[in-house]
């Protein structure tokens, strides 16, 4: 039974949403007829969904990294993705032909451009269910499939201006781009203020959202290139703004709980499967269409291959063949320029739904994890003590990491046996802090013995490290300082003040004091985002026995939890448990 529901989760939703409009359209039952109305309606559903596929791209991954020592078989998932996709791009080129030649579809650049897109909506969706997300063979996925999502794109423009006799005005896409540009500076700002003010009754975040889809899309119209180009870049500049989580989600499920699927539904009602049986030629064009879709992205199954082996090479390969989310928007503007026929239209659809229901569930049979493979949090630690070597050792190493430096020899010689990775500094000269690359990293931690050194590395480190923590030990801090490096986003481990807290505690609380310091539990916290989890019950949760709730962050507040506390998506839960049973926890609850 489990596995039967897998089968049927494996199914993308579009592809299931496609089904269901034809079965109840013209080549079903005939119940759903395209009107006006209902077009409409789609058309707002396939801007929608351009738009939240621009908000799918982590510009994270594509942000150039400080220069790393070259290690044996290093992965760098966007040298791997880009000439995977480069190879991609040749071949649909060399397929698009070989069609043409067969005399079977003769649009060589419509053609092509559809071989090469990827599914990214659908990518995403099978990564995060497989939690292979954060690993390198993931994010590779991940940057191969957004580079397939907008070269086709952006090509697909250029397709429509050459063919809607607009190759004169062709520069003023120019002018949309700026457009995005000149919105993204003017309302960054803005933007912090509306998060901040935003309520039930006036969700500024997401009608800045909307505005910005309508700006663009209009824009788009105006300077003659498709509106779906603009509804992209709408959602890339709502992203470049950081929007919350729970802005993520809300305009996630306006568009994808009411108006995408009116788009897929409508696709399954246009789809006339009576008509494409009573023509030989399209049931021959369909079998080469479904063979060509995977021929295309055997250049990302061949270069995956050398990276992660033949196995998740070929996963890989097979989880990125899938095209439904841009084809049919591909299509729908090939109609309206009237450059394919209703006919021809409908085997590419059907073809794209073959594939991509068999895609996912292929990849899911196919892929294997490596334990080894996952990407953790580096965490760099300036000093060794007493202190700060015992806290490497009790890191998950699952989850994290540690990279040790010390400026004493006589620290090196004691602790290099213990410490896997300890490296000596004699001195701390920026040009030496550079070439040992200390600030490489996602956390840095400064525990020297000088307050003084603690305090120069922190804010070096946040000068030339692009860290997302920084932590300064300091034995006796004076309020005003540390609410100065606060303000300047960092975090001060105040000695003398944490030793009197415990200290309270134990006399205080008791309980408090049993938790901080137990090995067998610890305390942990995580960021909830799983969909399944947010909107219910403490009590109601399958987690529930396996973990101790202490404290709930929600937003800037702290919230003490009960039972009956009903957990929002975006919330911190702040638990103890055991690292087996949190290291679940925390996969499950982080799951998008």
């Amino acid at each position: 039974m489990c596995q039967q529901e897998q089968q049927v989760n494996a199914v993308p939703t579009a592809v299931a949403e496609i089904i269901i409009g034809i079965i109840l359209g013209a080549s079903g039952f005939n119940i759903v007829r395209p009107t006006h109305d209902l077009s409409f309606l789609s058309n707002l559903g396939v801007i929608l969904l351009l738009f939240l596929s621009g908000m799918e791209i982590n510009f994270e991954l594509l942000k150039p990294r400080r220069k790393q020592k070259k290690e044996p078989g290093q992965i760098t998932p966007f040298k791997i993705a880009l000439e995977a996709f480069l190879g991609v791009a040749l071949l649909s080129v060399c397929l698009a032909l070989v069609l043409k030649s067969l005399g079977l579809f003769g649009d060589t650049m419509l053609a092509t451009i559809i071989f090469m897109t990827i599914a990214l909506g659908v990518v995403i969706a099978t990564l995060k269910e497989k939690d292979i997300l954060d690993r390198p063979v993931g994010q590779t996925i991940l940057l191969t499939a957004v580079l397939g999502e907008v070269i086709p794109l952006m090509l697909l423009t250029v397709y429509a201006a050459i063919n809607g006799g607009n190759t004169k005005q062709l520069w003023l896409i120019i002018l949309l781009f700026g457009a995005a540009i000149i919105l993204l500076w003017r309302f960054k700002q803005p933007y912090l203020w509306f998060v901040q003010v935003t309520k039930s009754t006036t969700q500024l975040d997401v009608r800045l959202a909307f505005f910005l889809i309508f700006a663009l899309v209009t824009v788009a119209e105006k300077v003659g290139v498709e509106n779906i180009l603009g509804a992209f870049l709408a959602g890339i500049v709502m992203k470049l703004l950081e929007p919350s989580q729970q802005t993520a989600d809300k305009l996630t499920s306006i568009g994808y709980g009411f108006f995408i699927p009116i788009f897929f539904i409508m696709t399954g009602v246009n789809l006339n499967l009576r008509s494409l049986l009573a023509h030989p030629s399209s049931l021959i064009l369909l079998p080469v269409l479904v063979l060509f879709l995977f021929l295309a992205k055997l250049p990302v199954a061949v270069i995956y291959a050398k990276k992660f082996g033949a196995r998740n090479g070929f996963a890989g390969g097979f989880l990125t063949a899938t095209t439904i989310t841009i084809v049919l928007p591909t299509l729908a503007v090939a109609r309206k320029l009237r450059v394919i026929t209703s006919l021809q239209s409908d085997v590419f659809i059907l073809a794209a739904v073959i594939v991509c229901i068999m895609c996912p569930i292929l990849f899911n049979a196919i892929f294997q994890l490596k334990p080894e493979d996952r990407i953790k949090e580096k965490v760099v630690i300036m000093g060794t003590s007493a202190l700060t070597v015992p806290v490497m050792h009790d890191l998950n190493e699952n989850w994290y990491a540690v990279r040790m430096f010390t400026t004493s020899s006589e620290h090196y010689n004691t602790y290099k046996s213990r410490v896997p990775d300890l490296e000596l500094l004699p001195e701390l000269t920026d040009e030496q802090l550079e070439q040992a690359e200390v600030f490489n990293g996602n956390i840095f931690v400064a525990a020297l013995r000088s307050d003084e050194t603690n305090l120069r590395l922190g804010q070096l480190a946040k000068e030339k490290g692009n860290f997302k923590r920084i932590i300064i030990c300091q034995k006796r801090a004076d309020i005003s300082r540390v609410d100065q490096l606060r303000e300047e986003g960092m975090e001060v481990f105040d000695l003398s003040n944490v030793t009197s807290s415990l200290m309270r505690a134990l006399i205080e609380s008791p309980a408090v004091y049993s938790v901080l310091t137990d090995t067998k539990n610890a305390v942990y916290s995580v960021v909830v985002r799983n969909s399944q989890y947010a909107g219910l019950q403490l009590l109601d949760w399958d987690l529930a026995a396996d973990i101790t709730v202490s404290r709930i962050r929600r937003g800037h507040e702290w919230l003490v939890p009960h039972g009956h506390t009903v957990i929002e998506s975006g919330d911190e839960i702040i638990f103890t448990a055991k690292y087996q049973t949190a290291n679940r926890v925390r996969r499950v609850l982080e799951e998008k």
